[in-house]
């Protein structure tokens, strides 16, 4: 029977989140980044990978998220304005 191998993207989203629970940063720790390349299972599953791609795909990963948050912080700004304004 063959071994599901998780997408790279799997692998990437993951490494993101957790990177960002953990330390609440969005630019990317190379020594966090090479140590969840070998501890979390990429280089087992994808051993043609390279770890400074992998590290640029997360890092790509984390600007995303920091744009969609920052966009979702003024948005809720400006309802606040708007709710503020209407008192």
């Amino acid at each position: 029977m063959a071994r599901h191998v998780p997408r790279l993207s799997d692998f990437v989203e993951l490494a993101a989140m957790e990177y960002l629970r953990e330390t609440g940063r969005f630019e990317l720790d190379a020594r966090w980044i090479a140590a969840y390349f070998q501890d979390g299972g990429v280089l087992d599953a994808y051993p043609r990978l390279d770890l400074v791609a992998f590290g640029a795909l997360v890092q790509k990963a984390l600007t995303a998220e920091a744009e969609r948050s920052g966009k979702a912080a003024r948005l809720h700004r400006q309802r606040i304005a708007r709710l503020q304004w209407r008192t």
